[in-house]
């Protein structure tokens, strides 16, 4: 089992920053695909970025240029920064994480998630 506490979010002006943790217990993540998910009221949950085990990284088009995923696996962590916020990434943000051995997943279906952190960004 692995148990993931996201922390960091808060409420931010447009264009300001934020950086997110995810820490995870239970489990070492250094094979584990660790995912950033959000939903905001109404709406679907949406990716954001992934990190793979084997350190490859994705970013949804929306967040591109603006946000960075980043692993450590000594403090099995997964941290997301944000950058350049507008209100359109107001949302619950979810980390996730599901078993890669090979590094190569990128599916939309974890094993494990947290209970969320609330971003808020007013314009």
């Amino acid at each position: 089992q692995v148990q993931l506490v996201e922390s960091g979010g808060g409420l931010v002006q447009a264009g300001g920053s934020l950086r997110l943790s995810c820490a995870a217990s239970g489990r070492s993540i250094s094979y584990y695909a660790v995912g950033w998910f959000r939903q905001a009221p109404g709406k679907e949950r949406e990716f954001v970025s992934r990190t793979n085990s084997n350190g490859n990284t994705y970013l949804a088009d929306s967040v591109k240029g603006r946000f960075t995923i980043s692993r450590d696996n000594a403090k099995n962590t997964v941290y997301l920064q944000m950058n350049s916020l507008k209100p359109e990434d107001t949302a619950i943000y979810y980390c996730e994480a599901k078993w890669d051995l090979l590094g190569s997943y990128s599916g939309s279906l974890y094993d494990y998630w947290g209970q969320g952190t609330q971003v808020t960004v007013s314009s």
